[in-house]
């Protein structure tokens, strides 16, 4: 082989990938893919020029290949943040391995995880005799975890097949910023987390999430810090969801957990300090009840709303002061005693936190006086946000709240941390762009003047996939509009022979549909999966092993869900995604783009919707082999103006609107469904006023 050493790093990542390379030579399924190469090299010059680059890599590109080998061929120590902690495993157990054996590279990697992933050991026997192990269930699956401590060696809490997500026994086990006890902790020497921290500083190459890559970046003091100083090339994949989920790391929130949480540890704490339980069991219970009595009078509110709206109720803003007053009993009966132990200590530290934050989100300013008499000492800076145009809002969970601030606007200091860094940065995703265009990204990333590559799709869509867009359907307000979809998806879906996942913009449209695929006058063959009826790993699971399923999802099923064969021929979107106008944060975004003169519409709700349809056609065709029929209901994509930005972002389909071109698709061979798009093509939209 030619000795390759000296030459640029975009000739050596595309040498890599191509027809008789490294990877085609080493990885069995490997194909080369001529988009895969130009992604490579595009990333491996941005990683020399420590540029950054914006990158949509249609499905099918192979973009994790095509930036792990410029990664790996340039030396340079690199973090890898992927979208969830699913593809983070997948990510390094798998991918990262086959490309580093490919290029017989030596360097080290690590996978690190948000604190919340790893055991806690103090907390563990902390919980031994836990009365709030309330099932027999519990107390098998904490005898389950206790066995597991014992043999672990990374206290990884993913390692233990079949612990639910949602289980109480993960926060009794698990440490928060809060209430870890740092080095004062007794079983600091053994600290998981503190090892895979050490793993990831020694490493070249860590993966990590988007949610502890951010908590680093807002200085919520994670102990990533000690690595990202380091790092020469940082790549974000699923980057469409960064400014979603930076808005939230760099705001400030508080929620019933926790608060009930810190009461729970103020007297589990006490069973090591001889004569303080009589003086912090009726504090701390005072905190329960009144995180309680929060919770019940907010039942009469919305699911989602402003400060304004709750503090606009009295039994609220009563309820918020009595909250108030028992977290400063708990923080005066913890004060005499808070040196006598680390954990003591902790939970008088999180109650000044607390009242802190609680002050401020009832006071409305970040730099708020207290709203009571007693004075809050001040906290630090990275506990403290910047006063900003945020919105203050609150919302409900069955059993629970968050009270939460919100920044509307996250480029500045986004920008800031990445020019700080001096490093390359990588932002990549299967949807970025907006019919062509990278600026709505881009501005709210806060990137100015980036290197941008788009991608398409390399799968052969005329022969591939179809779409059909129903003709004579109701405009989406209208009372029928769900059951006219029913109606003309049930052709579809028996063309099919089921095999679909139909995608809802609403929960109220899901339930809807779900009740009259099952209402008894319709005869519905096929096997229905619904949302909310199982987690969603059970559902998809089951979904594969149907054979001929249906399954109905919301907005959580358009990422993240790879269905590969012929389980999946057939998406249905209901509507076209434009985010509810109900929720606070994004009514404020809407509200502070109109005061700055923008256009709400097309700068902000047309961009986001765009993209979330591009997630969810996603799901169609996974690889080379997979046929099927995107079915799009909503029939402004031809009556609005606006619906050819939608259609013109997404892949090459042929179009149709008539059900016996559907039938032939499903009917003919792949070689033959282009060929049976001969009819005359849909017309432009028409230009309407929005």
């Amino acid at each position: 082989m030619l000795d390759t050493r000296d030459a640029r790093l975009a000739d050596r990542s595309r040498d890599a990938l191509v027809e008789g390379g490294l990877l085609a030579e080493h990885i069995p399924a490997f194909r080369p893919r001529v988009a895969q190469q130009a992604l490579a090299m595009s990333v491996a010059d941005a990683i020399d020029q420590r540029a950054t680059l914006l990158a949509e890599a249609g499905t099918g590109t192979g973009k994790t290949f095509a930036y792990l080998v410029p990664a790996l061929l340039s030396g340079l120590k690199t973090i890898v943040s992927t979208g969830t902690r699913a593809l983070q495993d997948q990510l390094f157990h798998r991918d990262l391995p086959r490309v580093r054996d490919a290029l017989g590279s030596g360097l080290r990697s690590a996978l690190l995880k948000g604190r919340a992933n790893y055991l806690c050991l103090y907390r563990l026997e902390q919980a031994r005799g836990e009365p709030r192990l309330a099932t027999r269930e519990q107390i098998h699956q904490f005898q389950r975890i206790v066995a597991w401590a014992g043999r672990t060696r990374m206290g990884d809490m993913a390692e233990l097949d079949g612990l639910p997500e949602d289980t109480p026994l993960l926060p009794m086990v698990t440490s928060t910023v809060d209430n870890c006890l740092g080095n004062d902790c007794p079983f600091w020497s053994e600290c998981f987390l503190v090892q895979a921290r050490q793993r990831a500083q020694a490493a070249d190459v860590v993966v990590v999430n988007h949610h502890l890559l951010l908590a680093d970046l807002a200085l919520k003091q994670e102990g990533f810090g000690e690595i990202l100083p380091g790092a020469q090339v940082f790549i974000v994949d699923e980057a469409h969801q960064l400014p979603e989920l930076a808005a939230q790391f760099f705001g400030e929130g508080m929620s019933a957990r926790p608060l009930v949480e810190l009461a729970r540890d103020a007297i589990a704490e006490c069973k090591d300090v001889p004569g303080v339980l009589p003086v912090l069991q009726g504090p701390a219970h005072l905190l329960e009840d009144a995180t309680r009595a929060l919770r019940t009078a907010m039942d009469g509110l919305p699911p989602r709303g402003t400060r304004y709206r709750a503090l606009y109720e009295p039994a609220v803003e009563e309820a918020l002061h009595a909250l108030d007053d028992a977290l400063l009993h708990l923080r005066d009966a913890l004060a005499p005693v808070r040196e006598a132990s680390p954990g003591l200590d902790s939970c008088h530290a999180r109650a000044l936190a607390f009242i802190a934050k609680l002050r401020r989100w009832n006071d409305g300013s970040a730099a708020a006086e207290p709203l009571f008499d007693d004075d809050v000492p001040a906290e630090s800076p990275a506990s403290t946000p910047p006063a900003d145009d945020g919105v203050l809002w609150y919302e409900l969970t069955p059993r629970g709240f968050r009270l939460q601030r919100t920044p509307l606007d996250v480029s500045a200091p986004l920008r800031t941390h990445r020019e700080a860094s001096r490093a390359a940065w990588i932002f990549t995703s299967a949807t970025l762009a907006v019919d062509g265009s990278f600026d709505h990204v881009a501005e709210r990333l806060g990137i100015e003047a980036p290197q941008t590559l788009l991608t398409p799709s390399p799968f052969d869509w005329p022969h591939q996939a179809l779409c059909y867009l129903p003709p004579k359907l109701p405009q989406p307000s209208a009372q029928d509009y769900t059951r006219a979809v029913v109606d003309a998806v049930l052709p579809v879906l028996e063309a099919s022979d089921g095999r679909a996942f139909l995608l809802f913009a609403s929960h109220r449209a899901l339930r809807e549909t779900a009740a009259l695929l099952r209402d008894g006058s319709r005869e519905v063959p096929w096997p229905l999966f619904v949302q909310g009826e199982a987690p969603r790993h059970v559902l998809l699971q089951r979904f594969r092993d149907s054979g001929n399923g249906v399954l109905l999802g919301a907005a959580s099923f358009r990422e993240g869900v790879d269905v590969a064969g012929d389980a999946l021929s057939v998406v249905v979107i209901d509507k076209l995604p434009f985010a509810a106008p109900d929720d606070p944060v994004f009514e404020a975004r809407l509200d502070a783009i109109r005061r700055a003169g923008g256009n709400p519409f097309r700068d902000e709700q047309l961009p986001q919707a765009v993209i979330a349809l591009k997630q969810g056609v996603g799901r169609l065709i996974r690889t080379e082999f997979d046929r099927g029929v995107l079915v799009l209901c909503d029939p402004r994509l031809l009556g609005r103006s606006y619906g050819g930005v939608f259609l013109d972002s997404l892949p090459p389909l042929p179009r149709t609107r008539e059900l016996s071109t559907v039938a032939a698709f499903f009917a003919a061979p792949a070689t033959m469904a282009a060929d049976a798009l001969s009819e005359s093509p849909i017309p432009n939209p028409e230009s309407q006023a929005v």
